[in-house]
Parts: C-alpha cells; sequence; structure tokens
C-alpha cells in the first residue's frame, strides 16, 4: 500500500495508513480440520474450523449447509482477567460471532456444502484492539483449509467457497484518519469503524460510530478508501497462505 510519513505514536512507528504486522499461521492445531493462527500486532486470536454431519433442524430438508462461528476471549487475554462466558453469554461476544459467521456464509455457496455444518470457533489469546477484524480474517483461512480437507476426503466435489473475505478497523483520533487502530486509539477514537469486505471488492458489512463527534460524507468515504488498502493487505497475505486465487 502507498506510504506516507511515519508516525512514532503509532505502534510499531507506523504510518496513518499502515497496518501492525500480520501474521497467519495455519495448521497449529492438530484435531480441527483447519486452524489459523492470526496475530494482527498483539492481537492474537486462535481460529478452528470443525465440520459435522447434518445441520440445524430448522435447515433441515433444505439440501444446503451451514457456516457458523463462536467467539470468546479467553480470561487472561486483557490487562484485567475476563470472566470465562459459561452460562450467561456476553451481548459482545456474541454480537461478535454473528458477524463472522455471516461473513462466512456470504463467500460460501452453502448448496454445494451440502448438508453439513462448519462450525468456526475464534478464541481471543491477547487483545490490544481489532478482535473481531482479526477473527474474521482468520476464521476465512481456517474455514478454507477444512472445506479443502474435506474436498480431499471426498466428503464434497469441490471447494464450495466463492470468495476471500478479510476484515480490518479504521477511525479518527486526535482528528486524523487511522487504519487498524490498537486499543489505544480505540479507546480514544473520535469515530470507530469496521469495515468487511470480499476479494471481489464487495462490502458485507460497515460498522461506523461517531464515538465523541459525528462525521459526514467525506470523512466516512476516506476512511472507507483507508479501508480498502487494508482490505487488500490482508487478501494478499491470505492468499499467499491458501494460493486460494491460484
Amino acid at each position: 500500500m502507498p506510504m506516507v510519513l511515519t508516525d512514532p505514536a503509532r505502534s510499531y512507528g507506523r504510518a496513518a495508513n499502515e497496518m501492525r504486522p500480520v501474521k497467519l499461521t495455519r495448521d497449529v492445531m492438530k484435531h480441527a480440520l483447519g486452524s489459523c493462527l492470526v496475530e494482527f500486532g498483539d492481537t492474537k486470536v486462535l481460529c478452528a474450523a470443525t465440520i459435522e454431519e447434518g445441520v440445524p433442524g430448522w435447515r433441515k430438508a433444505s439440501r444446503a449447509g451451514w457456516v457458523t462461528a463462536e467467539y470468546a476471549m479467553l480470561p487472561a487475554s486483557t490487562n484485567r482477567r475476563t470472566k470465562r462466558e459459561t452460562g450467561q453469554r456476553k451481548g459482545r461476544s456474541m454480537e461478535i460471532e454473528r458477524l463472522i459467521g455471516r461473513s462466512l456464509r456470504t463467500v460460501t455457496n452453502l448448496r454445494s456444502l451440502g448438508e453439513f455444518t462448519v462450525t468456526v470457533d475464534c478464541d481471543v489469546l491477547q487483545a490490544d484492539g481489532g478482535t473481531r477484524t482479526a477473527s474474521i480474517t482468520g476464521a476465512w483461512v481456517a474455514l478454507h483449509d477444512a472445506l479443502m480437507a474435506w474436498v480431499e476426503a471426498g466428503k464434497i466435489a469441490r471447494l464450495p467457497l466463492t470468495d476471500q473475505v478479510a476484515a480490518v478497523s479504521m477511525g479518527v483520533v486526535d482528528g486524523e484518519n487511522l487504519l487498524d487502530l490498537d486499543y489505544s486509539e480505540d479507546s480514544n477514537a473520535e469515530v470507530d469503524m469496521n469495515l468487511v469486505a470480499t476479494g471481489s471488492g464487495e462490502i458485507i458489512e460497515i460498522q461506523g460510530t461517531g464515538e465523541r463527534t459525528p462525521f459526514d460524507r467525506a470523512r466516512l468515504n476516506t476512511l472507507l478508501d483507508l479501508g480498502d488498502e487494508g482490505i487488500q493487505h490482508l487478501l494478499k497475505l491470505q492468499d499467499e497462505v491458501t494460493a486460494f486465487r491460484d
């Protein structure tokens, strides 16, 4: 992505339009059909995909599969212990896992999948901002590898993925438009935004909030352009580890 002057105040001394170092490590779990440890700087999320025969009751006889996700933050993922979500789920966790599931289903041909259910578990090992965007980006890699394993096992005829999907955060901090906010920036942002998009450039979801100040259409367009730079960077990294576009 094109670079501008670096900012020593940002983590890793990065420019306003530069992401934190991103790393996608595949095959990190023995028993998952697909797994990926995704790192956005100090944010680390373990994504694991499993496939089971059958679909939820409401989807039976549909001749189509289902892709869903679960999301949780481990107790020591933040500087203060986060309680485990055992009995009562947190609203934030449920909102994020629904977002992950929607994002993955958008790029999956569920009829080609057949009556199988894919669950992608996203567990935050360490949180420093952008856990939902990292989860979506890593979850796609885990999903890809699980579905490839299902093809190789002869369970399905072909890979039912239609495209890639990745996500990134943008925001306004001290009046400046920034890409990929870490926690210190996110917690002080005047405008906070997340973008989920496909490899073909189509938008799945935009989440944008004026946390401290409202924003106009021009600012929105600028932030979306910034987010698109980040998405392109993430898509390239996904392709490097999966060779999806080949």
